[in-house]
């Protein structure tokens, strides 16, 4: 994953459903040997009509022996909260799964939340975000198409 990338993503707001597509760009590397760091920046969903405001994120991925499954976090500027991952490594599909927990869309608590990264090939992966819904179910609302810059 370590490089420059850009991505297309398309997020479904609650509770209204809209679809918001943005754009944007990302630069991994290494931190050691043992923790990757990716910053990236692209335009933030905003209502009809509002000039797009840009974004920026910062995640952090590693293994942990002790545990036994991969750690990071993510922040944002468009949010307050710090989300703080783990998870597991399936290194023959390339699939990468992180939970974590966050704030209700709604604000009323908190709910589980999962972030998946498949590396398609070295030169494209995606990042799928989904909340655990209060029946149990997972809802995708936000998916993410990175290529290699």
């Amino acid at each position: 994953m370590v490089g420059d990338w850009t991505f297309e993503a398309t997020v479904e707001d609650e509770p209204d459903q809209m679809t918001h597509k943005s754009t944007g760009k990302e630069s991994i590397r290494m931190l050691g040997a043992n923790w990757m760091i990716g910053e990236g920046q692209g335009e933030m969903p905003c209502p009809e009509g509002e000039k797009p405001q840009t974004g920026y994120t910062c995640i952090t991925l590693g293994y942990s022996p002790e545990k036994q499954a991969m750690l990071g976090t993510w922040i944002g500027s468009m949010m307050n909260h710090m989300w703080v991952y783990e998870g597991s490594l399936d290194l023959d599909q390339g699939i990468l799964v992180l939970n974590a927990i966050g704030p209700k869309f709604d604000g009323t608590g908190t709910a589980n939340y999962r972030e998946t990264i498949h590396l398609i090939n070295d030169n494209q992966r995606t990042f799928t975000s989904a909340v655990q819904t209060d029946d149990g179910e997972w809802s995708t609302f936000m998916k993410a198409v990175y290529k290699r810059a």
